[in-house]
């Protein structure tokens, strides 16, 4: 590793370390967003296209971060830029007032995914995870929300529990008094026994609201899900009576144009979303559901309806319902989320065969353009609170191989290669065969440095 910083890093990157340095000085850790968070220190990134990213030194890069995902035509498309900053130059990016796009917006995630009948949007995927379960109190009249343990929905206090670690509870939501998660519980991935019994539990106490998970699997199907989980979940939900609401800031869109309830053939209550609505662009959220909890998302005044309480200046501005539209209609026309999904595939099966090659212990799959490349088990340990003395043991562990994963990203960004986390890839329809080849046989010369790292299990 420190041979690779210092003629990487060290050689290659003194512009971005420069800059880094500087902007330490005014913004905390030096950077505005945890995705830019690398290891030894953040690169400064000053173009992207396509399937390609440059750094401020001119190094270029394959990109598998994708923006987090929301590029599924890839960095920056010129049909999209074209149709941006012909906006800008008539309406300018905010108003505060309606504009066409809202309902064209609107209007074509309805047409395209099976249980939305109405949508609004909203400033990020946090804050339509926190509308949901707003909504969810609001039309139940009951109290608890249950999620999938390890999954991420956003940084609110409430939902910022069983984070990163299924049975972790609180033990990560630094900041947050523990009596903010009276009402919210988790139950294990697969593991239908789980919920039924905090179900069943509730009933006793205010009863449960919503069940919200990511159909995939918790981080963005890091755990992936039996087939048929989603289909058994929605029936316990149905038989307590609580609403379903399937997480889809990264799969809507992204595993398919109907989202990943499209492709389980399961019909949530509500749905989350974020990331493309977007097409890359800020103010990427929003909630879709059915018209008869949408009610409590109403906007303007009216009288005799107990509303959520949800706001946000710069939601649904033109620019980003512009850009959302223009970048699904897009996808739509060239079938963005199928040839994606065929370069996760190939990368994917690239992967795999490294890995036998080089006798390596670690895991590589994908759904679709998600792709998972597990090499230290960061995310796939859990908590056993059957012995509760194993909490503090088991998050000690995962940050000792949240490093290591960090050092397996910078070698990656070594050989040009962008990842999310070192963990996580996201294809693009930009990503050609050609392309997939190239970054196999970075990989290949990131994987033939490995040296035996053991950890506790």
């Amino acid at each position: 590793m420190q041979r690779i910083i210092d003629s990487y890093f060290g050689e290659k990157c003194k512009q971005s370390k420069a800059m880094i340095d500087t902007a330490s000085a005014f913004i905390p850790g030096g950077v505005q967003h945890n995705l830019a968070f690398n290891h030894p220190f953040p690169l400064v990134f000053t173009q992207a296209k396509g399937a390609y990213l440059y750094d401020l030194d001119g190094n270029e890069y394959i990109d598998f971060l994708q923006a987090g995902g929301p590029t599924v035509l890839g960095s920056n498309p010129q049909i999209v830029r074209e149709k941006v900053i012909e906006l800008l130059n008539t309406t300018g990016p905010v108003t505060g007032l309606f504009h066409e796009y809202e309902y064209k917006l609107a209007e074509k995630i309805v047409q395209l995914v099976p249980s939305v009948e109405m949508f609004r949007m909203l400033g990020s995927g946090t804050e339509a995870c926190m509308a949901s379960i707003r909504v969810a109190r609001l039309a139940t009249q009951k109290k608890n929300i249950v999620k999938m343990g390890g999954a991420y929905h956003g940084w609110s206090d409430q939902l910022a529990y069983g984070i990163r670690i299924p049975g972790s509870r609180h033990f990560e939501a630094h900041g947050v008094p523990r009596s903010i998660f009276k009402y919210t519980q988790e139950f294990y991935p697969n593991d239908l026994n789980s919920l039924e019994s905090v179900l069943k539990k509730n009933r006793f106490f205010g009863g449960t609201a919503a069940v919200i998970m990511e159909p995939i699997g918790p981080e963005s199907g890091t755990r992936p899900l039996d087939f048929n989980f989603n289909k058994a979940v929605r029936e316990l939900c149905d038989r307590f009576g609580a609403l379903l609401i399937f997480d889809e800031v990264v799969t809507a869109f992204r595993i398919g144009l109907s989202g990943a309830q499209g492709y389980f053939g399961v019909s949530p209550d509500l749905t989350v979303f974020g990331k493309v609505v977007a097409g890359g662009y800020p103010s990427a959220g929003g909630l879709g559901g059915k018209k008869e909890f949408m009610k409590f998302v109403s906007a303007g005044l009216q009288t005799g309806a107990k509303k959520a309480l949800i706001g946000g200046t710069m939601a649904a501005n033109p620019l980003s319902s512009l850009a959302g539209y223009i970048t699904l209609c897009e996808m739509e026309k060239s079938n963005a989320c199928e040839r994606a999904g065929r370069a996760g595939d190939r990368l994917t099966n690239g992967l795999k065969k490294l890995i036998a090659k080089y006798e390596l212990p670690f895991v590589a799959f994908n759904q679709g353009s998600i792709c998972h490349l597990e090499t230290v088990a960061t995310m796939l340990l859990d908590i056993n609170l059957k012995k509760f003395w194993t909490i503090w043991k088991t998050i000690s562990e995962a940050k000792k191989r949240k490093h290591a994963m960090e050092e397996m990203g910078a070698a990656y960004m070594s050989e040009g290669l962008v990842t999310l986390a070192g963990s996580r890839l996201y294809t693009s329809a930009e990503d050609t065969d050609e392309i997939i080849d190239e970054a196999l046989l970075r990989f290949e010369r990131v994987f033939q440095k490995v040296e035996g790292v053991k950890f506790n299990s």
